[in-house]
């Protein structure tokens, strides 16, 4: 087990990789205590959580809005929660937003943490104290920044994973390597085989790498106002892309990614080659690298992005695999390079 820590003015958060649920109520305090999970996830892995009270959400995308936070408040007054009570989610992405968000906006707040079941949770949604919900097709427009007290990855859970599910995590692990890890990308060039297998020292090493990468940005940056923007790489017109099709985040941004680092070479920050290494492995991960929206449906999806600042937004460019930067550019720039992707 690996322990990374994330300490900053928001709180401190500790991260276990290779930590397992049934080990969860060790970190637990002695307080009232309730678990919020998915349908999925409590069919499958009720038995190994601890004698709590559960409140189960549903799945999917649709259910991250304010609907279902309004509903797990309501559940926490039902279980006579307080200031004293704690809060844990056992889920993927989806959710660790919505516990974090019902966590820090009951009764002003109180302590969470998560035990993160997916891989695209383990890699990115879970760490970093990122929290919120969609409102209609703004995608995490209603939100705070708050740190968890306690991360669980527990490796082992990935197995019951779809492989749509898989992929979409291998495309924030790629997207870790493309703005600060040249090393870790050629690990996962050399590696892909094994990772699609989940072949455990692969699937640990990955997910303490992306962990390790994360925790330091954000120790760096906690609220985005500068290094942490690079971890959006390839998010402008993947979340786009998300608000036209639900093709699931990871492949979203898989598509964002292309884009972005065609943008890059338009601006002669990256070479063809170097393009191609990123394309070529991304398809051997099962992810999408090609899109036929329309740029006038992007265009008007991209227009909702919460990162924008009047007519400009930060857009995240590579200079070279495993080197990425921050620009404010305008959207009339933006647009124009979409409109060229037809």
């Amino acid at each position: 087990m690996e322990i990374f820590s994330i300490k900053g003015s928001l709180g401190c958060s500790s991260i276990y990789v290779g930590e397992h649920l049934k080990n969860l109520g060790n970190y637990l305090p002695d307080a009232r205590t309730v678990i919020i999970t998915d349908e999925n996830i409590k069919k499958i892995y009720e038995k190994d959580f601890p004698n709590l009270p559960v409140i189960t959400i549903g799945t999917g995308e649709g259910i991250k809005t304010l609907a279902s936070v309004e509903f797990i408040l309501k559940e926490l007054i039902r279980h006579s929660c307080d200031r004293s009570s704690f809060i844990i989610g056992i889920g993927g992405g989806i959710v660790s937003d919505i516990t974090g968000f019902a966590a820090s906006i009951f009764l002003r707040g109180i302590k969470f943490g998560f035990v993160s079941t997916s891989l695209l949770s383990q890699v990115d949604a879970s760490v970093g104290g990122k929290n919120g919900v969609n409102l209609d097709a703004y995608k995490n427009m209603v939100g705070v920044f708050n740190q968890p007290e306690f991360v669980i990855c527990d490796i082992d859970l990935l197995q019951t994973l779809p492989g749509v599910e898989i992929s979409n995590g291998f495309a924030e692990i790629v997207k870790h390597a493309l703005i600060c890890d040249k090393t870790l990308f050629e690990f996962i060039e050399n590696n892909r085989e094994n990772a699609k297998a989940l072949d455990y020292q692969t699937i640990y090493k990955l997910v303490a790498e992306c962990v390790r990468i994360k925790s330091t940005v954000v120790q760096q940056d906690e609220k985005e106002s500068g290094e942490r923007r690079k971890l959006n790489f390839g998010h402008t017109i993947g979340h786009a892309i998300e608000k036209i099709e639900r093709a699931g985040h990871g492949r979203a941004v898989s598509m964002g990614m292309v884009a972005a680092a065609r943008f890059s070479g338009q601006r002669n920050l990256i070479s063809e080659k170097e393009i191609s290494r990123i394309i070529s492995l991304l398809q051997d991960l099962n992810l999408p690298t090609t899109f036929d929206y329309s740029p006038k449906a992007i265009i008007s999806a991209a227009g909702k992005d919460k990162k924008k600042q009047g007519k400009d937004l930060f857009y995240v460019f590579l200079e070279m695999i495993g080197r990425a930067r921050v620009e404010k550019i305008s959207f009339l720039e933006l647009n124009e390079f979409i409109s060229g992707l037809a």
